[in-house]
């Protein structure tokens, strides 16, 4: 069985909603025969990288909220991931553009280690803050879960994998996903959002029941109110 992963790095919530996936993958019987795959997604494809501003700043700017309305907005966040285990430090993400970060993230599937990197990536933007779209950053990070490094320099200084990015942001509105995190499961379910571990423990043991089907219908389960980042910015 498949689980697909629409995703962007620079998304909160879907660093929440893949621990939540993970917790319960943990709990599900036939985990070894379940496959993860991470698509790429860009919320904000012509965002201008900036190290020498902060998420908290960009937001503030470009929403018109006061300093104090962006953090507390942010602080629900943080305390969100924090129930997952996860320590964001919103005032040291950087503004920057997650194309490269992408295409990195495509050739580490290439090499089997797409959910190593996409691991990484998130942890550095959200926890360690680091410039995402910084060559020599994004190389470092990839050696530390097993690329090499002439490998990575290659990709990052040409446009290798440009197009896998766009093809999987294409894939995404065939499929109608208007928002990230967005889990597909088997090509038959889709989860919107990081939902509370439950939605995705009865998700995915109802795929699992019809494993052997070939119903290409995606399903959204009701009633969701998953927590989820739009393109409109919206978080």
């Amino acid at each position: 069985m498949k689980i697909e992963i629409w995703s962007d790095i620079m998304c909160p919530f879907c660093y929440i909603g893949k621990r939540r996936l993970e917790s319960a993958l943990a709990d599900f019987e036939y985990a070894d025969q379940v496959q993860i795959e991470w698509k790429s997604f860009l919320l904000n494809p012509d965002m201008v990288t900036d190290p020498s501003k902060s998420t908290l700043e960009y937001l503030s700017e470009t929403k018109g909220w006061s300093k104090a309305q962006t953090y507390q907005v942010t602080q629900q966040v943080v305390e969100m991931a924090a129930g997952e285990g996860l320590t964001y430090h919103m005032d040291k993400t950087v503004v920057a553009n997650a194309k490269n970060a992408h295409r990195l993230l495509q050739l580490a599937k290439t090499l089997g280690k797409g959910d190593e990197m996409k691991e990484r990536l998130l942890k550095a933007y959200f926890t360690e803050g680091a410039n995402i779209d910084d060559k020599l950053t994004l190389t470092k990070l990839a050696m530390e879960v097993g690329l090499e490094s002439g490998r990575v320099l290659q990709c990052l200084d040409s446009n290798e994998f440009s197009d896998k990015v766009d093809q999987d942001i294409y894939e995404s509105r065939l499929i109608g996903v208007r928002g990230v995190p967005f889990f597909v499961v088997d090509r038959k379910y889709g989860i919107s959002g990081a939902q509370p571990k439950e939605a995705f423990e009865q998700t995915i043991s109802k795929a699992w029941e019809d494993f052997v089907t070939t119903n290409p219908i995606l399903q959204v389960a009701e009633n969701q109110d998953g927590s989820s980042c739009d393109l409109e910015g919206n978080c």
